[in-house]
């Protein structure tokens, strides 16, 4: 097989690769369980959780007392969300994925070997 097609092929073969972490991180994020995961209910054991004016407030005791806010908490896709909004889920997983691949090629374009360089 000649360069230019095995290019096409693998330039083929990244571009729906592409289009199918975009359909999925898009579309089938909205079926994800919005309930706490295991560390979160793990954490939360032997507390429960008030509202109070100030917001929710954790009584009794468990490690989840003593957690603090993410330094990245008030960021514009902190909770899986852009901008915190409901239903912004497949925006925000849709904007992960174009990030994701913008760094990692650029990486790999950056780290790549060059044919004149052995």
């Amino acid at each position: 097989m000649n360069a230019p097609a095995a290019g096409r092929r693998t330039a083929g073969f990244f571009v729906g690769f592409l289009v199918v972490a975009l359909l999925v991180a898009g579309g089938l994020s909205y079926f994800a369980s919005s309930d706490p995961d295991g560390l979160d209910s793990v954490t939360l054991s032997g507390c429960d959780v008030v509202e109070t004016d100030a917001g929710e407030q954790l009584e009794g005791t468990c490690i989840a007392q003593h957690a603090t806010d993410s330094a990245v908490a008030g960021s514009p896709l902190a909770d899986y969300a852009v901008g915190g909004a409901e239903g912004s889920v497949g925006p925000a997983g849709v904007i992960g994925v174009l990030v994701t691949a913008l760094v990692a090629g650029g990486l790999f374009w950056l780290l790549r070997r060059r044919s004149g360089d052995r």
